[in-house]
């Protein structure tokens, strides 16, 4: 098969396209023949050994794919040969083929496209887990999200919309904020670029609250980092909610005095690890995803699609924050 590989830690011009074996299914696997492959974040950091997990190479990057079950594995039920499935690999999805444990594996409405699948269970996964678990959006709540046009961003705002907040897209340029406006956020923000000195920091911050008003955000999505998680803190309502999702500006350092005077609550959102957990609630979530794709409330926002062989160009795309919504790699 024809896969995108990382033979050595770098960024994305160090991938190349090879001959690989085809996987074989093991006990509780499924083969999956890859359709599309959806680029986030993660996979430029993982070919850089700059996530969480940092597998042996030589590996594919590309954490969640869509397509076809060629083959099952030893004690598979449930999952059979020319089912539509999507699935969460962590990697390997960059690939012709790839093997994965079933409890990855779901199937997807008939009436899905494979790029939309591919870009569907990692972004509208991690938004829901944030808004829905661990900041408890409530209808009437002021939201406030940065990084808006993003594969996160972009799921969080419709999300933020079905759950009836009120949503406030926040992101470094106008076409970003009006696309996120377009997928149903009421207000938008553009933020400047960074980096910045001391009073830039504080204009930064005054931004934000005149964005979100008197009262401040109830919940904030923070898929940005850097010096935009202080002051957007610094916008916060009383007893609300911040979520760190990711820090592309890189990893902040909070004054903790400020969470003090707001009595907020500073929360870590880490869905991967609440999907291997707790597998029945993240499968409820899942549920309630599918019914809110399958009633046209959320749908997977695929603004740019590469071929298999550019693989590394699709990452560099997300990585340089060119994004509006998902980048889908095209594999079948």
């Amino acid at each position: 098969m024809k896969a995108v590989v990382s033979r050595a830690a770098g960024g994305p011009e160090t991938l190349e396209l090879a001959d690989m074996p085809d996987p074989v299914p093991r006990k509780g696997e499924a083969l999956i023949r890859v359709s599309a492959c959806g680029v986030n974040f993660p996979d430029t950091l993982i070919i850089e050994d700059r996530y969480q997990f940092k597998p042996a190479r030589p590996f594919s990057p590309g954490g969640e794919v869509a397509g076809v079950i060629e083959a099952v594995g030893e004690g598979v039920s449930g999952l059979e040969p020319g089912q539509r499935v999507l699935a969460s690999t962590g990697w390997g999805g960059m690939a012709e083929k790839v093997a994965c444990e079933v409890r990855r594996i779901m199937p997807i409405p008939d009436a899905m496209p494979f790029d939309e699948a591919a870009a569907f269970l990692m972004t509208y996964g991690t938004s829901y887990y944030a808004l829905k678990d661990r900041a408890a959006l409530k209808p009437g709540d002021t939201l406030l999200v940065l990084g808006a046009a993003g594969g996160v961003g972009s799921a969080a705002v419709e999300l933020g919309k079905a759950m009836g907040a009120r949503v406030i897209a926040a992101a470094s340029s106008q076409e970003k904020v009006d696309a996120a406006k377009s997928w149903g956020a009421d207000e938008g923000l553009v933020y400047p670029s960074g980096p910045f000195d001391a009073d830039g920091r504080k204009k930064l911050a005054e931004a934000f609250k005149s964005a979100c008003g008197e009262k401040g955000a109830d919940v904030i999505y923070d898929a940005v980092g850097g010096d935009y998680t202080e002051a957007s803190l610094r916008a916060i309502a009383w007893e609300g909610r911040f979520l760190v999702i990711g820090f592309p500006q890189g990893i902040a350092k909070l004054p903790l005095n400020l969470t003090l005077l707001k009595s907020c609550q500073v929360v870590g959102v880490f869905w991967g690890a609440f999907a291997a957990r707790d597998p029945r609630a993240n499968a409820a979530n899942t549920r309630e995803l599918f019914a809110l794709y399958e009633k046209g409330a959320i749908r997977p926002r695929v603004s740019k699609e590469f071929p298999l062989a550019e693989s590394g160009a699709a990452i560099a795309w997300v990585a340089g924050r060119k994004a509006l919504g998902k980048v889908v790699v095209k594999v079948g």
